[in-house]
């Protein structure tokens, strides 16, 4: 199988993350010969408005949140308002649709079943809800997906609650659904695990589960000084 080169962040701004998925599709788009790529990431806390954004999905002015401490990004990827932060595992796939099938709707649903099936591996049962894109259990949100896609190279992807807090989306209407419960993997597992044991585990099954929904095969990666993706065989 081809790879999928999965290069872990570990913690970092919002900004320079979105700097770095912009640079990667560029060089994708001059040679779609280079490896499709998954970046993890943990950001520090910051609210995202996609193009989606209504008014009534902020209910404290950009200026509002950032006087409390949050950073505030209008970027193009689709859906509304979300936050990000501590304890939610981020992805952003940038992979080249040509090389999978040039379908947005199929697209979507592909990043859903990759988190369906890695929750399962955690004793969690979820699914999508008609209508809505994102994942959930038990009626409670627990992943959201928003994505974009220039000349069928994609950016932007999903973000899965793994020890989030969920009061910290109580600044926004998460994705713009009024009324929804967000939940986290450790609150679905009855808090029974320790934090940085469950968040490891987490992220190795749903790099699996994107690997193979993808049909990739998965391999470590490191950001070179020019911040080239230099993959690593040996270590995968």
């Amino acid at each position: 199988m081809p790879p999928l080169a999965v290069l872990d962040l570990g913690r970092r701004r919002y900004g320079e993350t979105l700097l770095l998925q912009r640079e990667l599709v560029e060089r994708r788009l001059a040679d779609r010969s280079l490896d499709d790529v998954l970046l993890l990431v943990e950001h520090e806390p910051v609210v995202t408005m996609g193009r989606g954004t209504r008014a009534a999905s902020l209910p404290s002015s950009p200026a509002e949140l950032e006087r409390r401490g949050l950073e505030v990004f209008e970027v193009e990827r689709g859906g509304d308002v979300t936050w990000h932060g501590p304890g939610q595992l981020v992805g952003y796939p940038i992979l080249d649709l040509t090389g999978h099938r040039q379908d947005l709707h199929w697209y979507l649903r592909q990043l859903e079943a990759a988190l369906v099936e890695a929750l399962g591996g955690l004793g969690i049962a979820a699914g999508a809800e008609p209508g809505l894109t994102g994942v959930w259990t038990g009626g409670r949100k627990i992943a959201s997906i928003g994505v974009h896609v220039r000349r069928w190279v994609t950016f932007h992807g999903f973000a899965l609650n793994v020890t989030t807090d969920p009061r910290a989306f109580a600044a926004i209407v998460p994705c713009g659904i009024h009324g929804v419960e967000m939940t986290s993997v450790w609150r679905e597992r009855g808090g029974c695990e320790a934090p940085p044991t469950l968040w490891t585990r987490t992220r190795d099954l749903v790099v699996a589960a994107v690997g193979r929904t993808f049909h990739r095969e998965v391999v470590a990666a490191a950001l070179g000084p020019s911040g080239t993706i230099n993959v690593d065989r040996a270590l995968a």
